[in-house]
């Protein structure tokens, strides 16, 4: 099992020094971090395989005695900022089951100068199922973040993921104006794309405004199951989705599934509503409670 940590100061001056003239713009301090977590069968029962992580990606592995076994995904740096790069990896062996999540919300701060990039490689094999349950991702003003989601299956393996943004803290009195965002999703079967999804915000916020983007929301989401019976659960995520996002309400929704996948994708007035209605939907659809670090 591997476990380094490295970490890289680039804090410096720019330009020539007395009587250079050169600039003195100071160059600051970016994050590094990546980190990889497999698992295995053994024994008929789900173990760790391998274990690494550097800079600011870490991964912890909680004791489960009553559930699917856990890695969490931090990252120390607190947040991400222009210029950072972090990189996630999760295999599956097959026959395996396990769940990614993090430790809390990811935060992506104003930029000085770049965008952060933010790749996460996942991957299972034949008989795995593959859990990504991530907590939300709050967007602060004048923030710039890459992030690739990239899933390789090969056959029977099933994937479910979810992704949540925010746009600021409302309940703070915060409100996004700018910022750029991209978000790419790619899931390959047995080296076919089944899914591919691209989300591009910014330079400013108003085109979420519109009735056919968020209609004015300032959180949202996406859930997908992918697998070979992923569209025999559309029946009850339907009634599901009726439960949780009343007429009037803040919350509002809509799922489909075809081709060997499930896809629901949420709106609201705020994070709060969402969260609570996501909550419910992923323990529903799932049939089985999340992660408790999601009620921390």
């Amino acid at each position: 099992m591997e476990n380094t940590v490295s970490m890289r100061a680039e804090t410096g001056i720019e330009g020539g020094g007395a009587g250079g003239g050169g600039s003195t713009r100071p160059v600051m301090q970016r994050a590094r971090g990546t980190a990889r977590v497999s698992f295995a069968l053994r024994d008929g029962q789900t173990r760790l395989e391998g274990l690494y992580q550097s800079g600011s990606a870490k991964i912890r592995l909680p004791k489960v005695y009553d559930g699917v076994p856990l890695a969490v995904l931090l990252n120390t740096s607190g947040g991400i900022t222009g210029g950072d790069r972090l990189s996630y990896t999760g295999h599956l062996a097959a026959g395996t089951r396990a769940i990614l999540t993090s430790q809390t919300a990811e935060r992506a701060y104003r930029s000085s100068g770049g965008t952060g990039e933010v790749l996460n490689s996942l991957s299972a094999e034949d008989g795995a199922h593959l859990e990504w349950l991530p907590q939300e991702l709050i967007l602060f003003e004048a923030s710039a973040l890459s992030r690739k989601m990239e899933v390789r299956l090969e056959g029977s393996a099933r994937f479910t993921g979810l992704e949540m943004v925010v746009l600021g803290r409302k309940a703070m009195g915060e409100s996004v104006k700018t910022l750029s965002f991209r978000d790419q999703w790619r899931i390959w079967r047995n080296g076919r794309l089944a899914f591919a999804d691209n989300l591009a915000i910014g330079p400013d916020t108003q085109m979420l405004d519109g009735i056919a983007t968020a209609g004015g929301g300032c959180a949202f989401a996406t859930f997908i199951d992918c697998g070979p019976d992923a569209e025999s659960g559309l029946a009850r995520a339907r009634q599901c989705l009726e439960q949780i996002t009343p007429e009037g309400g803040p919350l509002r929704g809509g799922v489909s599934a075809w081709n060997g996948q499930l896809v629901a994708r949420f709106v609201s007035a705020d994070s709060r509503s969402l969260r609570d209605g996501l909550i419910t939907f992923l323990e529903t659809c799932r049939q089985a409670p999340l992660p408790r670090l999601w009620s921390c």
